[in-house]
């Protein structure tokens, strides 16, 4: 993905139906939610049974208290602008890992790191198709940019994989490998 300049930050963004929400760097008090988030969106997607999902909430919550203080994960959540209190009605987060040097395609000089991984994109069922989820990706996009962190990689879901190509996302090579 082409290094991006960072553009000036939104305090709320109007959705197609004139209501607000506002984007803010996730912290400490919001891990339950993300972890919340993380569990809903595997179970929208159809890749975790409904009995494994308090399982995933607690190691995901147990992960975040360490790796969010430490920057290894970066969060944002997108709240309703007028609701008090507020509460949490998306998100999306970046786990971010050191890579060994490689060629860039488009350039003469190396990556060196640190590589993005986007995850726990995800948007209550009522604020889909509302602009959350863009306006929280370009927020971690320019968080990305303002890094110098031009390494960004994902794994879109089908419902999300319009937005991501929109964005600027392409898809690559990857492959993995499963167990047997």
């Amino acid at each position: 993905m082409p290094f991006r300049q960072p553009r000036p930050r939104a305090v709320s963004t109007m959705t197609p139906d004139q209501s607000s929400f506002v984007v803010r760097k996730a912290n400490a008090s919001d891990i339950e939610v993300i972890a919340r988030h993380r569990a809903a969106m595997f179970l929208d997607m159809g890749q975790l049974a409904p009995r494994q999902e308090q399982a995933l909430q607690r190691a995901t919550a147990t992960y975040l208290r360490d790796a969010l203080p430490r920057g290894e994960y970066l969060a944002w959540v997108a709240e309703p602008h007028d609701e008090k209190p507020p509460s949490v009605i998306g998100g999306a987060g970046v786990q971010l890992r050191s890579i060994l040097p490689r060629p860039r395609a488009d350039a003469d000089e190396l990556e060196l790191g640190p590589e993005a991984i986007v995850l726990n994109v995800y948007v209550e069922p009522g604020w889909r198709r509302r602009g959350v989820a863009e306006a929280l990706m370009r927020e971690v996009m320019d968080a990305l940019a303002e890094r110098g962190i031009r390494r960004v990689v994902l794994h879109a879901s089908a419902d999300g994989r319009h937005l991501y190509e929109r964005l600027g996302f392409v898809q690559t090579n990857e492959m993995r490998l499963s167990p047997r």
